[in-house]
C-alpha cells in the first residue's frame, strides 16, 4: 500500500510539472478578447469584439451595439474597415492590430494602398485634466505601396446609439458653431440627467460630438452630414457620395433608420508620401455623479470649461498629445517587458484604459478630484472599497493623486455621523448615485457586510498613500476612522468570524486564512502610519500586535507543504494574494519562507488557464493571480504562474473587455467584465522600487 501511494504521489507531481511546463510555454498574451477603441468612463466606453475591425459592430462594454462605421474608397472601389455594414462594401484586408496603453492601431491593405487607423485616448496619469478629458482622436494615415498614385477618400460615422440607453428613445441633433472646427452634436431628446442608477445601463443624457478641423487643407472639402444611416453609408459605398444636407425630421428614434454623424475626407491622389487626417469623438455628460445628494460636474468642467472650449483645446493639442502618448506607450511597454516579460506587457497594455475607464473623475463642490469606481456586471455599486483595493496598483504606480481621489469619497462618507459602524463601508450606492451604502445591510444593520475586508483594504491603501507622499498629511483629517478600523481588526482580524470577503461569490467563510493575512498586514500598515505621524507608542503597540498575529497565523494555518483556506479546515488551500502587501510595503511581518512555500505549492495546482482561487472550485480571479505571482522571488516562478493567464487572454471564448472571474480549465468567463479591478495587474510593477519611483513621480518614501 505504501509503495502504491508513493507511485500516485509521483504521478501527481509529474502531472503538475507537465501542466506548469505547458503553461509556461503559452505564447504571450496577444489576442485581445475585446479591443479598446474609445474608452473613457463607464458610459463612454466602446470596444471591438472581433479579431478584425470590419467583422462586427463596435459595442459598449455591456454588449450593446455602439456603431462606428469606417470605409475607404480606392480608385472607385469601396471597402469597409470598421463595422459589419454596408454589405455592399467588402472588408478591406486587415493586416495587423496592436493595443498599447493609450493607443490602438489597425492596418489595412488593398489595391496598392495601405491604411492605418488609430484610436488615441491620451489618459496620461500625470495630468488629471487629460485623464478626465472625454476625447478620443481617430487618425487615418494613407499611402501608396505600389509606386502608383491612387484616388482615395475616407468615410466615418458615429451612430446615435451612443447617446441612448434604449434604441426606442428619441434623439435630436445640431451643429454648434466652434471656431476652427466642423462640429456635429447628437443627444437624447429628453435629457434625463442622472435619473437612472444601475448596472446594465448606457448614458442617455449629455451630448456626443464628432469634430474635425475646418479648412486645414485648402484644396480639400471635408464633407459632414447628419443623416439616416442607410442614406449616408450606402451613398458612399455605391458612388462615394452621401446626402448634401442634414436630415431635418427631429426627434427621431434610433431604430427608425437611426441618424449618424458622418464625414468624408476626399484625399485626391495619394502617393508614397503618407497622407494623414484626424477627427475627435467626444462626449459631454454635463453632470456625471450624484454624491450625497449633490450633482457633480466632470473634473474637466471644474473651472467653467464647456464643450466648445473642450474641443478647441483638444484640437490645438493634437500634435503634442500624439507625441506624448507615443513616448508614454513606448517607455511603459519597455519597462513592463523588462519587469514581467512580453506577455505581461501585453496584458497591462490591454488593461490600462479599461482600468482607468472603469472610473469617473469628477470635481467635488470644493474642487477636489474625486474618482468613482463602478462595479461593472458584478452588482453596479459605486465606490466599492473592495474594488478600489484591487484596482489600486495602477494608481499606486502612476498617480498618488488618482489614488487619493478614489479614497476621498469613501473617507468623507465614513467620517459622517450616518456611518455608525466600527468598520469601513463597502460602497457608496449604485452607479452613478453615490448617496450611501446599498450592499448588505446598508446603513441599517451588519448583515452581509465585509467588516474585516473593507477595514483592511482602507488601511492598506491609506498606508501606500502616506508612503508615496512621505508624510501623513492626507490622512490626518481621517485619523479617527483609521484608528477605529485598526481597533476593529485588533479584535476581529486574526481569526475572522463567519463573514464575507471580497470574493463574496464564494459565500461566507469563518476563520478565513487569507482574510486574516489582510488584517495582519493592515495592522502593520497602521503601525507604519502611526510611526510616520510621530505617534510612537501607538506605532510600537500595533507593530507588536501585527508581529504576534503573524506568528500565530503561521501555526494556525500550517498544513504541511502549504497553508490552509481556513484555520479549521485541514487539507484545504487558497491563494494568499493579500500577503503581497507585506512584501511591497516592506513590513516584514511574515518570514520569506511563507511566500516561498505557497508559491511552490501553487505550481502543483495550475490548470491550463490559471491557478484556481482555492480548492473549492476551478474558477479564479485575474487580478489576484497577478498578486499571487508577484509573491514569487524569481522571474522563473513568476512566469510559471503567469503563463496560464496569458493563455486565458488568448483563448477565452467571450469577446468582451477583460473579465476578472473565469474558469481555469476552459478559459470561459464565469462573470464580470470591463471592471476597474483589472488595474490590479500592475501589481508586479510595484515590486521593482526603482521603476516604481520613476513612474510614480513624488515617491520619496518608496522602499
Amino acid at each position: 500500500m505504501t509503495r502504491f501511494s508513493l507511485t500516485l504521489a509521483a504521478i501527481a507531481t509529474l502531472c503538475a510539472t507537465i501542466v506548469t511546463a505547458v503553461a509556461a510555454e503559452e505564447k504571450p498574451a496577444s489576442r485581445a478578447p475585446s479591443v479598446p477603441l474609445v474608452v473613457h468612463d463607464p458610459y463612454f466606453s466602446i470596444w471591438s469584439p472581433s479579431d478584425k475591425l470590419a467583422e462586427s459592430w463596435p459595442r459598449h462594454w455591456t454588449g450593446t451595439v455602439h456603431a462606428l462605421c469606417g470605409m475607404v474608397r480606392i480608385d472607385g472601389k469601396t471597402y469597409r474597415i470598421m463595422g459589419s455594414e454596408p454589405k455592399d462594401a467588402p472588408a478591406m484586408e486587415q493586416i495587423s492590430m496592436k493595443v498599447l496603453p493609450t493607443q490602438t492601431f489597425y492596418e489595412f491593405a488593398a489595391d496598392g494602398v495601405h491604411v492605418q487607423l488609430s484610436f488615441t485616448t491620451p489618459m496620461l496619469p500625470s495630468d488629471l485634466d487629460l485623464v478626465a478629458r472625454p476625447v478620443t482622436y481617430l487618425t487615418w494615415q494613407v499611402k501608396s505601396t505600389d509606386r502608383k498614385p491612387h484616388e482615395v477618400s475616407l468615410y466615418y460615422d458615429s451612430s446615435a446609439e451612443l447617446v441612448v440607453n434604449d434604441p426606442k428613445q428619441s434623439v435630436a441633433w445640431s451643429r454648434p458653431e466652434v471656431a476652427g472646427l466642423k462640429v456635429m452634436q447628437i443627444g437624447s431628446k429628453d435629457q434625463p440627467v442622472l435619473r437612472k442608477a444601475g448596472d446594465n445601463l448606457r448614458i442617455d443624457w449629455g451630448y456626443l460630438y464628432v469634430a474635425l478641423p475646418a479648412n486645414e487643407h485648402a484644396d480639400e472639402k471635408a464633407l459632414t452630414v447628419i443623416a439616416g444611416s442607410e442614406k449616408a453609408r450606402l451613398g458612399f459605398a455605391k458612388n462615394g457620395h452621401f446626402p448634401e444636407s442634414d436630415a431635418t425630421r427631429m426627434p427621431r428614434a434610433v431604430n427608425d433608420e437611426y441618424p449618424v454623424a458622418a464625414c468624408v475626407f476626399d484625399l485626391g491622389k495619394v502617393g508614397e508620401t503618407p497622407v494623414s487626417r484626424f477627427l475627435m469623438l467626444a462626449y459631454d455628460d454635463i453632470y456625471s455623479i450624484e454624491y450625497l445628494g449633490t450633482k457633480l460636474r466632470p473634473y474637466w468642467r471644474r473651472n467653467g470649461m464647456d464643450a466648445p472650449k473642450l474641443l478647441q483645446t483638444a484640437a490645438a493639442q493634437y500634435e503634442e498629445l500624439m507625441q506624448r502618448c507615443a513616448a508614454f506607450d513606448r517607455d511603459l511597454m519597455a519597462d513592463l517587458t523588462r519587469i514581467g516579460g512580453e506577455g505581461y506587457a501585453n496584458l497591462c497594455a490591454l488593461s490600462y484604459r479599461q482600468a482607468i475607464a472603469g472610473h469617473k473623475l469628477v470635481a467635488a463642490p470644493d474642487g477636489r478630484p474625486m474618482l468613482f469606481a463602478k462595479e461593472c456586471f458584478s452588482n453596479g455599486c459605486i465606490a466599492t472599497v473592495d474594488v478600489i483595493y484591487p484596482a489600486a496598483p495602477i494608481f499606486m504606480f502612476f498617480s498618488n493623486d488618482l489614488l487619493k481621489a478614489s479614497t476621498t469619497p469613501v473617507l468623507d462618507y465614513a467620517a459622517m455621523a450616518r456611518w455608525k459602524f466600527p468598520f469601513a463601508p463597502h460602497d457608496l450606492g449604485t452607479y452613478p448615485k453615490a448617496n450611501g451604502q446599498v450592499y448588505g445591510g446598508g446603513e441599517r444593520t451588519e448583515d452581509n457586510q465585509m467588516p474585516v475586508e473593507e477595514s483592511g483594504n482602507m488601511l492598506i491603501v491609506a498606508a501606500v498613500i502616506c508612503q508615496l507622499d512621505g508624510n501623513t498629511t492626507y490622512v490626518e483629517k481621517y485619523w479617527p476612522q483609521l484608528t477605529r478600523w485598526a481597533a476593529y481588526l485588533k479584535q476581529k482580524g486574526l481569526d475572522p468570524p463567519n463573514q464575507l470577503c471580497t470574493d463574496d461569490f464564494a459565500g461566507h467563510l469563518a476563520h478565513n486564512a487569507n482574510l486574516s493575512i489582510k488584517a495582519i498586514v493592515a495592522l502593520g500598515a497602521y503601525a507604519r502610519m502611526c510611526e510616520m505621524a510621530g505617534k510612537k507608542d501607538e506605532a510600537a503597540e500595533y507593530r507588536r500586535l501585527a508581529e504576534s498575529f503573524a506568528k500565530q497565523w503561521i501555526k494556525m494555518a500550517d498544513d504541511g507543504d502549504h497553508y490552509r483556506l481556513a484555520f479549521d479546515r485541514p487539507g484545504t488551500w487558497s491563494q494568499k494574494y493579500n500577503l503581497v502587501w507585506d512584501k511591497l510595503l516592506g513590513l516584514k511581518l511574515f518570514p520569506a519562507e511563507v511566500a516561498a512555500k505557497e508559491v511552490a505549492f501553487y505550481k502543483t495546482k495550475l490548470n491550463r488557464f490559471g491557478l484556481p482561487l482555492d480548492n473549492r472550485a476551478n474558477y479564479t480571479k485575474t487580478d489576484w493571480e497577478v498578486w499571487t505571482a508577484t509573491l514569487a522571488s524569481s522571474r522563473a516562478d513568476f512566469d510559471a504562474l503567469m503563463g496560464p493567464v496569458y493563455g486565458f487572454v488568448n483563448h477565452t471564448p467571450q469577446r468582451v473587455p477583460l473579465t476578472d472571474w473565469y474558469q481555469t480549465k476552459d478559459a470561459r468567463m464565469q462573470g464580470f467584465q470591463a471592471r476597474p479591478v483589472i488595474g490590479g495587474v500592475f501589481c508586479k510593477m510595484l515590486d521593482d522600487s526603482a521603476t516604481w519611483k520613476k513612474w510614480a513621480g513624488k515617491t520619496s518614501a518608496i522602499r
